[in-house]
């Protein structure tokens, strides 16, 4: 029980199981839905970059290494200023979504080096340029390039060249819950002199303006080191700082003048620092003012070469006379300490170095990436924004029929700037990774968007706010399944009382989906996209060609994975409490009728051997869409095994199956189990061994799914044999396209037709080893294609685990696959230790591509090399 997993236990028992502080802050709140109040739909339009320094927001803030209490009260980032750049760097610069070439775009260097769950220690580092920040640059090189070219990013400008850039490291290390120490590291990397101005910055988010009878909270002055902050629901804190060359108050107001030219009130408004520090307008009032909603110490700093300068802040909830004492270095050292015996725990120590290396900064990472979110649709829908009147086009526009949704929480985001906001079929994956180190929190945050406030009375799950009413993979009776098992084997106990809770709001959901994704009541399933952007040969969310239906071969396997976990769950509940049993009768029976469905209809191919979507015509044809990619593949993630140790406790369980597959076999019905008689286990699964044979012969080609970085998500096939098809006179489609999206479907940021994904690789990985377990050595076979080399499919899963690893890995030159072109900069010793989690990788290359931040889904290397 190190310190860490105490602070832990003693988290559990409150009612959410969170610090009061922690990295809730965002990385981008400009270009969100939430503060888009125009009648047309266009978030990155209404709020643009070019406002976030002089208008306030409505639903949350943003910052650079920032810190928040969880209701996003208080916040707390870090300001810049290189004496070159025409803005105060206050906030992470990117693309939106049409300035970019393959959609919106963080054009940063950032990373997340540390962070343990109740975030007693947090590192995080930025890299700011000593040169004028190439905003203009970043702009016009995106704008001009094609989607056939790759995106222009800052290591493609000279700015970083001969380490001409400042290191701004970020520590924090609590004494107490409410007691934050904070220590600024600025390092000169240049081989000159440079100066930097450097505003730590306390304020409060604006909850004033839309609300008359929030009571304005206050920071004011109390001595040349120190303010005190108020606020009516947080109470009483202190600031502390290292003295400082000067010490500037505003509010954190919109700047009318400069959004459409009405006089300010005053002239303390949000960007009143930028104006003071950049342009040394209205300095000494903003000195004298000694009250705000907005405060920062200032800064001077001038650098030899290589030097590191220190800073300390600190911010408590309790006046104290001597905040900086000797020895305050000593709780970093503490902090620090109890944090890698914490990790010890969790990361196996037969890993490698490098492999911990990668891991620490993927469980960072997915720590840092939680974050407030705070969005009342109908609130939303039916105010003004102060600038725009409540307009029809709103009221009847994106997510008008999800009124219900009241969000006000912490929650783990895909990528806190690319991705703001959460994503359902994200959040569980989120959810696996975060298992292994706080499984409380794990279990909490798929239970949150179970609860009335974010599910649909009909029991539709919110998949995100640009949409919320899209579906996403039914992946969250999985990832409690993960969640279980994980805690289970760390205590030696599971969790019943959680699987109850979550398994009567999954199926509620899961009859959501039988009831609406289910339209012709053969148990072949639609939903749309399904999370998979552009897998398809058209838009699968929307109006399908000639008004024909689509039986979705994904969509039905999902829901055959889905059946199985929810099986899983009821047994293992019917293990304490038979009241159950009748349940996961229930869902097995749900299960051989789903797999009966997708392998005795029509979208197993046997010419192929591989499982397709299919195009139901009006005059009852059909046509099989032959595009061999993750849809088919997600056939392989319904599989599951029931020990016989169990059948013998659930006597009803046991005669229920035992008469449904005796009159299932006499009537020379689908039946889906196997048995071998020197195994414990029966499989459950949608694939049958044949077919299982012949969709590895393909998977585990290189000319086809295989690539040294892992599973592509549309086989390399079609690199040479594009498909397509005519449907009413149309012809659409597809080729493998395996780096950025040339397509703009769903935005034109994300590409499913080549390149690798995390969570794709990691439920095959799962799906493979589940296999491997009950085959044994039974089964066997070539990996890779042609090699001639014979294994078993645990061993193939160990060794595609290995590919995903090799994305990250230093090599004996000190280059990581997954950085390309970009190792010249990350050679250098003071970067080699550096890791980015990318949304994907470039399916030949391994190239990272996508949000670079993406520790939601792609921290789940961790999770495999524990396995490993």
């Amino acid at each position: 029980m190190t310190a860490e997993h105490q602070r832990l236990q003693e988290n559990k028992h409150k009612q959410v199981p969170l610090e009061k502080w922690g990295p809730y802050l965002s990385e981008r709140q400009w270009g969100t839905v939430r503060e888009d109040y125009g009648p047309y739909g266009d978030a990155w339009g209404y709020f643009p970059f070019e406002h976030s320094h002089f208008r306030s927001y409505l639903w949350g803030e943003d910052g650079i290494a920032g810190i928040s209490d969880y209701f996003q009260n208080l916040c707390f980032s870090i300001a810049m200023w290189n004496g070159k750049d025409d803005i105060l760097k206050e906030r992470l610069f990117g693309v939106g979504n049409y300035q970019g070439n393959h959609g919106e775009d963080v054009k940063e260097l950032y990373y997340y080096l540390d962070n343990v769950p109740t975030h007693y220690y947090m590192e995080y580092l930025y890299k700011y340029p000593q040169l004028a920040f190439p905003y203009k640059k970043l702009y016009d090189e995106n704008r001009k390039r094609s989607k056939h070219e790759p995106e222009f990013e800052i290591l493609d400008t000279p700015v970083f060249k001969n380490n001409h850039y400042f290191d701004v490291q970020v520590t924090y290390a609590k004494y107490n819950s409410n007691d934050i120490v904070i220590r600024i590291d600025v390092t000169n990397r240049y081989h000159r002199v440079a100066d930097l101005t450097l505003l730590p910055t306390l304020w409060f988010m604006n909850k004033w303006s839309r609300n008359e009878k929030e009571i304005k909270p206050v920071i004011e002055w109390v001595n040349e080191q120190c303010v005190h902050a108020w606020h009516h629901r947080l109470g009483d804190y202190y600031f502390y700082f290292s003295e400082s060359d000067d010490l500037l108050f505003t509010e954190n107001e919109t700047n009318k003048e400069k959004l459409d030219g009405t006089p300010n009130d005053s002239i303390f408004v949000k960007d009143a620092f930028h104006d003071a520090i950049i342009h040394n307008s209205n300095r000494k009032k903003l000195r004298e003012k000694k009250s705000g909603t907005k405060c920062a110490p200032v800064y001077k700093l001038h650098f030899k070469a290589h030097e590191t300068k220190t800073l300390y802040c600190r911010l408590v909830n309790a006046y104290i006379d001597n905040p900086f004492p000797e020895g305050i270095e000593n709780i970093f050292k503490q902090r620090k300490q109890e944090a890698d015996e914490f990790y010890n725990t969790i990361i196996p120590t037969k890993l490698s170095p490098e492999q911990k290396n990668i891991s620490r900064q993927a469980y960072a990472g997915l720590l840092w990436s939680k974050q407030y979110y705070g969005f009342d649709v109908e609130k939303w829908l039916t105010n003004s924004d102060g600038i725009t009147p409540v307009n029809d086009g709103k009221k009847s526009g994106r997510n008008h029929d999800w009124k219900h949704l009241k969000n006000a929480d912490i929650i783990l985001m895909p990528d806190k700037w690319e991705y703001p906001w959460y994503a359902a079929w994200d959040l569980a994956f989120h959810c696996i990774g975060m298992a292994s180190l706080d499984p409380v929190f794990a279990k909490h945050q798929l239970l949150l968007i179970m609860r009335e406030w974010y599910m649909k009375p009909d029991g539709q799950l919110p998949a995100y706010e640009w949409n919320f009413g899209d579906v996403n993979p039914p992946v969250h009776a999985m990832a409690a399944w993960y969640v279980y098992q994980t805690e289970k084997k760390q205590t030696g106990k599971g969790d019943i009382q959680f699987l109850k809770r979550i398994f009567q709001k999954l199926i509620i959901n899961f009859t959501w989906w039988i009831n609406r994704k289910d339209e012709n009541g053969n148990n072949l399933f639609q939903g749309g996209f399904l999370g998979l952007d552009n897998i398809g040969v058209f838009n699968r969310s929307h109006h399908i060609p000639g008004n024909h239906d689509l039986e979705q071969a994904d969509g039905t396997a999902w829901m055959g994975m889905y059946a199985l976990n929810m099986m899983d769950i009821a047994l293992e509940i019917a293990m304490h409490d038979d009241a159950f049993e009748d349940t996961a009768t229930r869902f097995f029976e749900h299960f051989v009728l789903i797999a009966e469905a997708l392998n005795e209809q029509h979208t197993w191919n046997e010419e192929d051997k591989f499982y397709y979507d299919v195009l139901c015509l009006h005059d009852g044809s059909h046509i099989p869409l032959r595009i061999q990619s993750a849809v088919g593949l997600t056939s392989l993630y319904a599989v599951s095994t029931i020990n016989r140790t169990i059948l013998g406790r659930l006597k009803d369980f046991k005669k229920r199956i035992n008469w449904f597959e005796n009159y299932r076999k006499s009537n020379k019905r689908y039946w889906p189990n196997e048995e071998r008689s020197d195994s414990e286990e029966i499989l459950l699964s949608i694939v049958p061994r044949e077919k299982l044979i012949a969709i590895l012969q393909r998977l585990l080609d290189e000319n086809e799914f295989l690539s040294e970085g892992g599973i592509r998500a549309l086989s390399k096939h079609h690199e040479k044999k594009p498909y397509s098809v005519e449907i009413e006179g149309h012809t659409y489609s597809i080729k493998y396209d395996p780096g950025d999206s040339t397509s703009d479907m769903f935005g034109g940021n994300s590409n499913w037709r080549g390149p690798v994904w995390m969570p794709l690789n990691f439920l095959i990985i799962q799906s493979i080893r589940q296999f491997g377990k009950f085959y044994g050595d039974s089964l066997q076979v070539e990996y890779p294609k042609r090699s001639g080399n014979i294994l078993t499919l645990e061993q193939v899963a160990d060794e595609l685990t290995k590919r995903v690893f090799d994305l990250f890995y230093l090599d004996e030159l000190d280059e990581r696959r997954c950085y390309e072109k970009y190792n010249w900069f990350y050679k250098q010793p003071h970067n080699r230790h550096l890791v980015l989690f990318y949304e994907y990788f470039h399916g030949d290359t391994g190239k990272g591509l996508g949000a670079n931040h993406q520790t939601g889904w792609t921290a789940l290397i961790a999770h495999l090399l524990q396995e490993l």
